[in-house]
């Protein structure tokens, strides 16, 4: 029994040897659990949500061809999955032909051209507005505070004088961005919840603001007063300004790693409060009107840029009108990567972006990829359709079936479903494994590991700094995109202030982190979290 247990740790210690890049593990939230010293990389439990993301493509594959065999019916002469592919997918005799084949090379991914970690060193004593300030900074705001008082100035002129209106000023727009911001710590579903005498009142912060002043501001608050006469995305035109002035602070802050992940990151509602509230109040809430892609370090979990795209509506930017989803996510894609080219960088893909021609346009631009593939989600034009169906032979768990064009792999690989991966990041001729604390260890390319060991990292980010959000919920489309850009950066000012000297100095959890930030833009004197 020891011998096994120390098998198992030195499998262990050698797959975290693989992913040194992953440095920052369970900590980086300020939240080590109980299960901070099982592996990081792989799920080890069953509800992990990164063991669902693959999973669910496992299901779907499963329930496709077995949709598929039942159709053939009984006449069907033994065919059964070994139909036709997905639409675009080879014959046998065309991939060969178009230079697929079952010889495997070895290969290596050059050398990252680039350094990593935060691109300026912080001082010691910077305090958490500071790193906050380096995506948000004070000429931002002050535009905030010209632009809303433009607008009230344009609405009144409208629609009548508002005797209880003064003009905004920068101390007070700080002030609140600080209010609302404070619901990501506290959780509550309103900001107005802050005046009043129920569970989520706050009467130490309520006294720095009214609620009748609070309530002024967030009725006049713009970032761009005016529409403009042409050019920009129409559809956030409200929004373009400031969304553009955080990508280019979020490039000039941090420098990723080599590895990166393309992906829509968890912003769907509160689970406990869609658990709580009525019928009525979930009727009365619209639905989201846009999706958010980012491109993210796989070593730190900070967004190193976002992609928003209206579902609805007019666009310029050439995705309103793309209907076909792989088209758009392909696009979407190039957009996250237009800053990443010639440096070597290795992105993931879940199976919406994953197909073979945007990845060979990819490699042209010197970005390598592994991405997993679903022959309902996935565009699987160009690929070998016999990898891409079940095979009529029962395959044993940890099998794997691998294909080759030029330096492009297509891996077939079998854990309680098949699951298939495209990649040119790493060759198919080296081994890794997967470990889970039920199953054991379980044999797959390496390509496999290292999807699983950086998905499984993003994943758990995404759980836990999901919960630090803002919760304020306005029905505007504009003002939505803007507090969820807001929460993006305090999360990236986190990552910024625990790969700091600050850190060392003072250790605030994420939360912690949160509530000093509220504090500070609150301009309170004792600005020490509640312990």
């Amino acid at each position: 029994m020891a011998e096994c247990g120390r098998k198992a740790l030195s499998l262990l210690e050698a797959a975290r040897s693989r992913y040194e890049s992953l440095q920052i593990s369970d900590d980086v939230f300020g939240e080590s659990g109980d299960d901070s010293s099982d592996n990081p990389f792989y799920s080890t439990s069953g509800d992990s949500d990164s063991d669902n993301y693959i999973a669910e493509v496992g299901e779907e594959e499963q329930h496709h061809h077995k949709k598929r065999d039942s159709g053939h019916g009984v006449g069907g002469g033994g065919s059964g999955s070994c139909g036709a592919g997905p639409p675009g997918s080879l014959s046998r005799s065309q991939a060969v032909e178009d230079g697929w084949t079952e010889a495997l090379q070895d290969f290596t991914v050059p050398p990252y051209k680039d350094t990593y970690g935060p691109a300026q060193k912080m001082p010691a004593t910077a305090t958490a507005l500071d790193f906050f300030q380096l995506f948000v900074p004070d000429n931002c705001i002050q535009n905030m505070v010209t632009q809303t008082n433009m607008y009230a100035k344009k609405f009144q002129e409208r629609f009548g004088s508002d005797e209880g209106w003064c003009p905004v000023t920068a101390q007070e727009m700080k002030a609140f961005l600080g209010f609302v911001t404070s619901t990501s710590v506290h959780r509550c579903e309103s900001v107005l919840s802050i005046w009043s005498s129920g569970f989520f009142s706050n009467r130490t912060i309520a006294l720095k603001m009214s609620q009748a002043r609070f309530e002024k501001i967030l009725k006049y608050f713009h970032i761009v007063a005016f529409r403009p006469s042409q050019g920009s995305n129409q559809g956030l035109y409200k929004i373009q300004p400031f969304l553009d002035s955080l990508q280019q602070s979020f490039g000039c802050t941090f420098r990723p790693s080599q590895t990166q992940v393309l992906h829509e990151p968890l912003i769907d509602e509160d689970p406990v409060f869609i658990t709580t509230c009525t019928e009525r109040e979930l009727r009365k809430r619209k639905k989201r009107k846009f999706s958010l892609w980012v491109r993210q370090c796989t070593s730190t979990g900070f967004i190193c840029q976002i992609s928003v795209h209206l579902k609805e509506g007019q666009g310029t930017d050439g995705l309103a009108t793309l209907k076909n989803k792989p088209q758009l996510h392909s696009l979407v894609a190039k957009q996250l990567c237009q800053n990443i080219s010639g440096k070597n960088t290795i992105i993931f893909t879940g199976p919406s972006i994953t197909s073979l021609s945007l990845f060979t346009e990819f490699s042209k631009q010197d970005i390598y990829c592994c991405g997993l593939l679903s022959t309902r989600k996935s565009d699987c034009t160009g690929l070998p359709q016999d990898m891409l169906v079940c095979s009529s032979t029962p395959a044993q768990r940890g099998q794997s079936r691998v294909m080759m064009k030029g330096s492009m792999s297509l891996i077939s690989w079998y854990n309680k479903g098949h699951f298939r991966f495209l990649t040119n990041a790493y060759p198919p001729t080296k081994q890794g494994l997967i470990i889970k604390r039920k199953s054991g260890e379980i044999p797959c390319p390496l390509a496999v590991e290292a999807f699983a060991a950086h998905l499984s990292y993003i994943c758990k980010y995404d759980d836990k700094y999901s919960k630090y959000f803002i919760f304020h919920k306005p029905n505007k489309t504009w003002q939505q995109v803007f507090w969820l850009s807001i929460s993006i950066a305090i999360n990236n000012a986190y990552i910024l202030y625990k790969m700091s000297d600050a850190y060392a100095v003072k250790r605030y959890s994420r939360a912690q982190f949160g509530e000093r930030l509220v504090r500070e833009l609150l301009d309170l004197d004792d600005c020490s979290p509640t312990q």
